[in-house]
């Protein structure tokens, strides 16, 4: 039998900033053309001076307050020297021994450091030939780093989405990992085995989880683990070997001339009500069951919404309702109103309209974002109710389904759900269920 070994799991979460600027200059950190938003300063012309980006220095803040982190009094920018065809200056500003803040938890794993550093421009390989688009060197990132107390790939993932949720709560950037808005990095060892693997190229939570999972088991059953970074290819759930791991020696950091030392006090950084206490609030407020509460705070916005439509609603005891269609359809109703969204649980929950049509109307409103009561009159969606108007529906779906008829009066109850559902094909999903079922049974 094999022994089996602790995982020693840590993480570093590259996340860039939503500044309107990059880090050390005034040039635009928005999504262009290739090599359109440059200028001499990103691009390390000679004689070039850097100015640090006061947005970006709040945003790393009110993320560190966040987190309960220890914000630093004095700080400072160093220079990170390393070579890549893709660091314009051969060296990359970043902060080494005076973050911008330490300490703080998250699920209760420690976070080491919070700090502040400039990226890299990009790689593009293109058949024969590799080509480098600069737009993104320069843009502020913020770099955090746990400490190794991650003991499982679940635990790992749990922490990096909700870390993400964190800071799209906070607005500090959309945290994007598809579009390399969020980057995460793991770092792992097994206790008493050997010394720890880094693994990027994790555009994924699921790809996080996998990669542990896999190098869990590469290293327990290699007899020499060196310490390396290893790249993770999704496609063939295998983690490849790129370079022997640096240590921050081999960087020869040293304090940045250009940039002076900051001190950091008296900033006002303006936090919302976290994910976690809104959870608490809305259980506490609206008594909805915890795995829908979980659902709907996982998302600023669709929190905000539910909380809008609800104060819409003229019965409060129809937010379960509101609940389920707002699970149901996501993010896909920002064209609908809160007001608008209102009225429709109440056109359900009054039999104005059936879940069929519904369906149809919610359809039209997440299109155009119009009004039910608009959408119902045009497509002629109201529920009919009229025992009259059905009678003569019913007699003459049973008059042409008299086989279904004689199987019920026989006593096969599934045959009264097939009348019914031949009476909605009929009326096109309006009727009203529960009169239909009344009126056929009455018949039959």
């Amino acid at each position: 039998m094999s022994k089996k070994y602790q995982p020693v799991i840590g993480l570093e979460i590259h996340v860039q900033l939503k500044t309107k600027s990059k880090m050390f200059c005034s040039t635009s950190a928005a999504k262009a053309e290739p090599n359109q938003n440059t200028c001499p300063i990103c691009l390390a012309h000679p004689g070039t001076l850097p100015v640090i980006n006061r947005e970006a220095v709040y945003l790393v803040l009110k993320t560190a307050a966040a987190l309960n982190c220890r914000i630093q009094e004095k700080t400072k920018f160093d220079r990170k020297n390393y070579f890549y065809p893709d660091l314009p200056k051969g060296y990359q500003i970043s902060q080494y021994g005076d973050p911008l803040a330490r300490g703080g938890m998250l699920n209760g794993t420690k976070i080491r450091r919070i700090h502040l550093e400039e990226d890299t421009g990009k790689l593009i390989h293109e058949s024969s030939e590799s080509k480098i688009d600069f737009n993104r060197a320069g843009i502020p990132l913020l770099e955090l780093v746990t400490e190794p107390d991650i003991k499982s790939a679940l635990e790992a993932k749990k922490f990096c989405q909700d870390l993400q949720m964190i800071l799209r709560y906070l607005d500090v950037s959309r945290a994007n990992l598809e579009s390399g808005e969020m980057r995460c990095e793991v770092n792992i060892s097994l206790k008493g085995k050997g010394p720890k693997v880094e693994i990027k190229n994790l555009n994924s939570f699921r790809a996080v989880e996998q990669s542990i999972e896999y190098e869990i088991k590469r290293q327990s059953q290699t007899a020499n683990i060196i310490q390396e970074t290893r790249g993770w290819e999704e496609d063939q759930g295998v983690s490849v070997s790129q370079r022997v791991k640096e240590d921050s020696a081999d960087y020869r950091y040293f304090p940045d001339p250009d940039l002076p030392d900051l001190e950091i006090s008296g900033w006002d950084l303006d936090l919302p009500e976290l994910p976690q206490e809104k959870a608490r609030r809305f259980l506490r407020e609206y008594k909805l069951p915890r795995a829908d509460i979980e659902l709907l705070v996982r998302d600023k916005f669709l929190a905000d919404y539910f909380e809008n439509s609800f104060s819409e609603l003229r019965q409060p005891k129809l937010k379960k309702l509101l609940v389920n269609y707002l699970l149901k359809i996501k993010d896909n109703f920002r064209k609908i109103t809160p007001e608008n969204m209102a009225e429709f649980i109440e056109k359900i929950n009054s039999g104005k309209i059936s879940s069929s049509a519904a369906d149809l109307v919610l359809k039209e409103m997440q299109k155009t974002g119009a009004d039910p009561d608009h959408i119902i009159a045009e497509k002629d969606l109201s529920q009919i109710s009229s025992p009259q108007r059905l009678g003569k529906i019913i007699s003459e779906v049973i008059k042409t389904n008299p086989q279904a008829a004689q199987d019920f009066r026989l006593g096969k109850e599934e045959s009264l759900k097939f009348l019914i559902g031949q009476v909605m094909v009929q009326t096109k999903g309006r009727a009203n269920p529960n009169v239909t079922e009344r009126i056929l049974k009455e018949i039959l």
